[in-house]
């Protein structure tokens, strides 16, 4: 992943105000592109902080946090298409499986269904050594 220049070249590039030129005279390889948004930038905020570079984008259910919480505490078993049909009904926006599952995820919520007690009592015969099948 490329890192954003340092503070005192972003300041030499403002300072020099032409693109390809100014990266030349400041000793460094970069667009002219690159120095028009970094003087840009520097025209809008007064800054020439570099932005954030990942993880800024606000999370699509961000705002059914807490209903998630109480939905996965209450049903327990319940699966991701349960919960988006929950959501639809509520009128909440239309969402991908997927979507739900890294919300989840990123809550730290499990929501995995556990086996049922008939299930639990079966004996795997895969895994008993073929030498005790008698």
């Amino acid at each position: 992943m490329t890192a954003p220049f340092s503070a005192d070249l972003r300041k030499r590039l403002v300072g020099g105000r032409t693109g390809q030129f100014t990266s030349q005279r400041c000793g460094v390889v970069c667009s002219q592109s690159s120095v028009i948004k970094l003087v840009r930038r520097y025209d809008e905020t007064g800054s020439v902080a570099p932005g954030k570079i990942r993880g800024h984008r606000i999370p699509i259910l961000a705002d059914q946090e807490y209903f998630l919480r109480d939905l996965t505490s209450s049903r327990k078993g319940i699966t991701l298409e349960e919960i988006r049909e929950t959501q639809i009904d509520r009128g909440a926006a239309r969402c991908s499986l997927t979507t739900i599952w890294a919300t989840l995820r990123r809550m730290e919520l499990s929501f995995k269904k556990t086996l049922i007690a008939s299930e639990q009592r079966l004996v795997r015969t895969s895994a008993i050594p073929s030498f005790l099948d008698g």
